[in-house]
């Protein structure tokens, strides 16, 4: 992610980084600043603090900061960071000008990032400045809840600046060819300028709605990923005990009306689905772990709506029978697990 913000930014504008390990952002630093031609845009934050004090800048000279703790984070976040997709600059700086993105695994983590970097006040912008206001753009996967108490304390910060959740999806593979989908939670008044930027780094744009429906498109899509990978698994694991081959089971199913990503994308079978991790030993990938947080934090949501929901607390248990016998590998390890099951 970083990457492509670096590689597609105006020459002329700054990507401050910020990382809960020390040594991503002085690897991510000494690739893309010492020895890149645009080596005054790469600036390295001590804190989160500092991003936010530092992202209007003079004259709005630091345009986009990315903020995350790459250390805790999933693959996907680690191959933006590592992205190789070169490209053109598709915006223009007065519309990613002061804007901050944050990428962090768990809510406390989103909590602890804010409270840092709104604890007193922050610089104005300055009377030239072409945006009004900073734009805090947060790409984590978090709860309703949380979400909803961080933008009220970004408003309660500077009523000028702007809080959008835009989880995101697509992978490792969607991460570093900036083909990502991002679900936003927005006023429409941000969109020309949220736009501007997640679409340096990804494909489809979605905005659902206002503050807090990002978060809950992504939660609703995760549930069902969560569910449609066990039936996947269970499906191949059927049809090949049964006799049938993988590959051509796994054909049938994509052309007819069990087709799903799991199956077509990420078959959990080794040799279907072209670089799955499934062809790596299930390395890489969405993480068991990470699988589970996000079906949790769904569950949460529902039962705090007072919503049915009937599949999710045995998918939970699967997935954490799963994390105990295979490790924080590729979700679609439970192929790998049923079959020890038998």
């Amino acid at each position: 992610m970083a990457k492509n913000l670096r590689t597609r930014l105006a020459a002329d504008d700054s990507l401050i980084v910020y990382d809960a390990n020390p040594k991503a952002t002085q690897k991510f630093y000494q690739e893309n600043g010492e020895s890149s031609s645009r080596d005054k845009g790469v600036v390295v934050a001590k804190t989160a603090r500092e991003v936010a004090e530092r992202s209007l800048g003079p004259f709005g000279l630091f345009s986009v900061i990315y903020t995350f703790a790459q250390s805790q984070c999933p693959e996907s976040l680690q191959a933006q960071m590592n992205g190789e997709e070169d490209g053109q600059c598709l915006a223009p700086a007065d519309c990613t000008q002061n804007t901050i993105l944050t990428a962090l695994p768990e809510p406390s983590h989103v909590q602890s990032v804010y409270k840092s970097m709104l604890n007193g006040a922050l610089p104005v912008p300055p009377p030239s400045a072409s945006s009004a206001g900073r734009l805090y753009i947060d790409c984590s996967t978090i709860d309703p809840m949380t979400s909803s108490a961080v933008a009220a304390s970004v408003r309660d910060s500077s009523p000028e600046d702007i809080f959008i959740d835009a989880p995101m999806s697509g992978g490792v593979v969607g991460a570093r060819a900036g083909t990502l989908t991002f679900m936003l939670g927005a006023p429409q008044s941000a969109m020309d300028r949220a736009t501007a930027v997640l679409s340096l780094m990804g494909k489809r744009i979605f905005r659902l709605g206002g503050p807090g429906a990002g978060i809950t498109g992504k939660l609703a899509n995760n549930y069902l990923l969560a569910i449609s990978n066990i039936a996947t698994c269970e499906a191949m694991n059927l049809g090949t005990k049964l006799g049938l081959d993988a590959k051509a089971l796994a054909e049938l199913i994509n052309t007819s009306s069990g087709r799903c990503w799991s199956s077509e994308v990420n078959n959990p079978v080794s040799g279907v689905s072209k670089g799955a991790p499934a062809e790596r030993d299930y390395e890489g990938g969405f993480g068991v772990s990470l699988m589970r947080k996000d079906l949790r934090l769904a569950m949460a949501a529902a039962e705090e709506a007072n919503v049915k929901i009937t599949l999710g607390a045995h998918a939970q248990d699967v997935y954490n029978q799963v994390e105990k016998a295979e490790g924080n590998r590729d979700f679609a390890v439970v192929y790998r697990w049923l079959n020890k099951e038998e």
